[in-house]
């Protein structure tokens, strides 16, 4: 009877480990606030969806905020922040340290497929405004959601990288043009008042009747050639053939990543 007890169990016990999603390796939140840059309700509803992305990517999307990087380099702080701190082997971090508006995005496992060196790219172009402009909370949705979109395009066998980068949104494009009439009608505007005001002025059909009679008398005439200067470069080659970088961290783990400045 003792033995049956303890097989049922063993076996619920193995049935609920089983279950727990990739993400719930580390007891560290997948969203860490050290730099306080969230209200409340924008942290809580940020860690929702980082967690309901880990756990249908089986992978671990992650953001930390810092106010100091205690003297490393963000990529050395991102990659052992991810290391050390018991997240999935799969995974994507992306780190803002206030101390010098720096930003970097670490990748590990699948992550490094995921998230390209042209996609991490594409990526910050989305969100770097935001972070610019302190709308912390819009830029790590935007992070989180591309995350998501990046992951189920590589498990799909052609992740995004150099020549099969994501679209522009309909959206932004309508606004280019809207943007681009609206200028081309000030333009309009400013240009017909500025002629208007020209009414001294008519125009003429030959290019004679622009000079003054007897102001300016022409001898003699000619072409010189004085010298000729030819560059000749060689094209560049296109050394980048896509995919990641990669590079050993502290932890001994394969990373890619890169960052730069908000």
């Amino acid at each position: 009877m003792k033995k049956r007890l303890f097989g049922i169990v063993f076996a619920g016990l193995l049935c609920l480990g089983l279950s727990m999603p990739a993400s719930a390796q580390s007891d560290m939140p997948l969203f860490v606030d050290d730099a306080d840059l969230l209200t409340d309700s924008e942290e809580s509803d940020l860690l929702a969806k980082l967690e309901t992305i880990s756990q249908n990517q089986q992978m671990d999307i992650v953001v930390v905020t810092t106010n100091s990087l205690n003297g490393e380099t963000p990529r050395d702080y991102a990659d052992d922040f991810y290391d050390y701190n018991g997240y999935a082997e799969d995974g994507v971090l992306l780190l803002i340290s206030m101390e010098d508006s720096d930003w970097y995005i670490s990748t590990t496992g699948y992550g490094i497929t995921a998230v390209t060196d042209a996609g991490r790219e594409y990526m910050a172009d989305q969100f770097l405004d935001d972070l610019s402009n302190g709308y912390f909370y819009d830029a790590f949705v935007t992070y989180a959601d591309l995350c998501d979109e990046f992951i189920t395009q590589a498990l799909n066998g052609n992740p995004y990288d150099i020549g099969n980068l994501p679209k522009e949104d309909f959206s932004y494009v309508k606004k280019l043009v809207v943007s681009l009439v609206i200028g081309l009608v000030v333009a309009l505007i400013v240009t017909s008042s500025m002629t208007a005001q020209l009414k001294s002025v008519h125009k003429q059909s030959e290019a004679a009747d622009y000079v003054k009679n007897g102001s300016m008398k022409v001898t003699e005439s000619r072409d010189l050639f004085l010298y000729r200067r030819v560059d000749r470069r060689a094209k560049p080659k296109d050394t980048n053939s896509g995919g990641s970088r990669t590079h050993t961290s502290s932890s001994g783990r394969s990373h890619g990543g890169g960052g730069g400045k908000f």
